[in-house]
């Protein structure tokens, strides 16, 4: 192989993986590599104004695309901006290869200006951290990076490229990365034996999360729980793994308080976990989640995730797709000719339920609005109106989310991502993401006033390469989860109601979404009032580039 710099031919590995883009935000010991970059044009650099947005737009592609995405950060002080997102790619699983330069090796001793264990800064938040010291190794350490990346459970690394060491030559030949096989079936027996624990059960229920999705196992899922007369909860739950629509679907257990989950799972006489763990609430239950005696039978490709919190009866390593669909086949053998009639029964009953549920949501969509009730609804409902059927949803409402759901509910897989991990600001650089993932399909992001002014800059990246998203800014002038949330605690730890602390309004001084996405090159329109929505849909989904809408939601405490 011909001798060239080693910062060419990390790009060379780049273009022969196929990577069409890369999402960074530039700095003075990465130039060497970015400067090469006008020798591939295949590979098109995505300028973010802050790390944040480039981890962001990077998290939504890969969501999207569900493939390895490269992220460029600048030394440690690009890094610690882009921590915070980097957590939230970890949290849900995205497969990101971040880059990050430093001066170089000969400085390791100097605790030079910008000096940092840039490894040990990335290490609680990546599957793996390393540092190429040698050039003939970075082509072999990019590989081993992007095959981590994208091995269940997914989840973004990072790879340290000194300065100095991208200057020096290598000989190594760029070759495609080897990805693994992961759709491997579990040992018959192991599956008549999870078959056997379950079969009994007279109040089973399901714990699902995006494991699921992963594996491309929706329709498996919802046979499993149709066969076994369970409901289907979920937990870490944040892609389509079963439609909201199907009769099986219970809803999502607790975000915040363990108790709240333990009211649904401690209710169960079996229960099946699967492509989650259990359980990931911010206060998680302690003790007592399952009842005692209740089967529980876990299966996921991530065996850090099996019994990790709580103790189960059986695990099984294995993919959710191959697993579920075998133990099915299982199940309508080994359960009794009662607990089958019980499954029947309970499906058409869940059936008619659901059936009635989505008619009296039709009837109260086409209901006459209040004139002077919040334009949230009216503003849902001619978005559901208006899109196209295969539109895409990045959903950071939060508080607003419900109302999203009820009018364009989740029911294609690839079609609904919503945040997860806790991190705010998805919402804006998670829709640009998705939207260059899919260029033809309708891109709408949800966010919130609060959230959006964590990434608010990734409109500019939107109009300076015109990447058609829609963006809504759901303005309720107050961090209101937060409201809601310290309600809870109050209620949980007996303190009475009294005012929210101040430290929660946005409203003093309102932002002028509209002005500040037309000064990042975005144009935008306010919606305030229900009469609004249908023009502002319209002006959204008609104009060819990004758009913002900033919709009230809530009043500020001024008014």
């Amino acid at each position: 192989m011909v001798s060239r710099p080693a910062r060419v031919a990390m790009l060379e590995q780049l273009q022969a993986d196929g990577v069409r883009y890369m999402f960074g935000n530039p700095g003075t010991v990465e130039q060497g590599f970015l400067d090469e970059l006008r020798h591939f044009p295949s590979l098109e650099y995505v300028l973010a104004l802050q790390e944040a947005v480039a981890v962001g737009m990077a998290d939504g592609y890969a969501r999207a695309t569900r493939r390895p995405t490269v992220v460029q950060l600048h030394t440690g002080v690009g890094l610690g901006n882009g921590i915070g997102m980097l957590y939230q790619a970890k949290r849900g699983h995205a497969p990101l290869v971040v880059i990050a330069g430093e001066a170089g090796l000969r400085y390791d001793n100097m605790e030079a200006q910008m000096a940092a264990d840039l490894v040990a800064m990335a290490e609680p938040v990546t599957k793996w951290a390393t540092r190429v010291v040698d050039p003939e190794s970075t082509l072999r350490t990019l590989r081993r990076a992007f095959k981590v990346a994208a091995t269940p459970p997914y989840g973004p690394v990072l790879v340290v490229l000194p300065a100095d060491v991208m200057d020096r030559p290598t000989t190594e030949e760029a070759v495609p990365v080897t990805y693994l096989d992961t759709a491997s079936s579990p040992d018959p027996e192991v599956v008549g034996r999870a078959a056997s624990l379950l079969a009994g059960a007279e109040r089973p229920i399901v714990i699902a999360g995006d494991g699921v999705h992963f594996s491309g196992a929706q329709q498996e899922l919802a046979r499993l729980a149709q066969t076994w007369g369970a409901e289907v909860w979920g937990a870490d739950w944040s892609e389509v793994n079963l439609s909201v629509e199907h009769p099986a679907y219970a809803g999502q257990l607790g975000h915040m308080f363990g108790e709240n989950s333990r009211r649904v799972t401690a209710a169960a006489d079996a229960v099946l976990i699967v492509g989650t763990y259990a359980l990931p609430e911010v206060y998680p239950a302690l003790d007592g989640v399952f009842a005692p005696g209740a089967p529980v039978v876990h299966i996921d490709l991530d065996a850090d995730a099996i019994a990790k919190n709580f103790p189960v009866n059986l695990g099984l390593v294995a993919d959710p797709k191959r697993t579920l669909a075998a133990l099915a086949d299982v199940l309508e053998t080994r359960m009794s000719p009662v607990n089958r009639r019980r499954a029947e029964e309970w499906l058409g009953r869940r059936a008619a339920e659901r059936s009635y549920e989505l008619a009296a949501n039709q009837q109260k969509n086409e209901a006459a609005l209040d004139p002077l009730a919040l334009p949230t609804t009216a503003f849902a409902q001619e978005l559901a109106r208006q899109l196209p059927e295969d539109a895409i949803v990045f959903d950071e409402a939060l508080t607003a989310s419900p109302d999203l759901f009820r009018h364009l509910p989740p029911t294609r897989p690839g079609h609904w991502f919503q945040t997860r991990g806790g991190s705010l600001g998805v919402g804006i650089p998670g829709a640009i993401g998705a939207q260059l993932a899919h260029p033809d399909k309708v891109v709408v992001g949800f966010t919130g006033d609060g959230g959006s002014m964590y990434t608010v800059q990734a409109l500019w990246t939107a109009a300076r390469y015109d990447i058609g998203a829609k963006f809504v800014i759901c303005n309720n002038g107050s961090y209101k989860l937060l409201e809601d949330n310290i309600e809870q605690y109050w209620r949980s730890v007996d303190v009475p109601a009294h005012d929210h602390p101040e430290i929660f309004d946005l409203s003093r001084p309102a932002i002028d979404f509209t002005a500040l996405a037309k000064s990042l090159g975005v144009p935008a329109v306010r919606v305030d009032k229900p009469g609004q929505a249908g023009a502002a849909v319209a002006e959204a989904l008609g104009t060819p580039g990004p758009f913002l809408i900033d919709l009230v939601t809530g009043r500020g405490r001024e008014e």
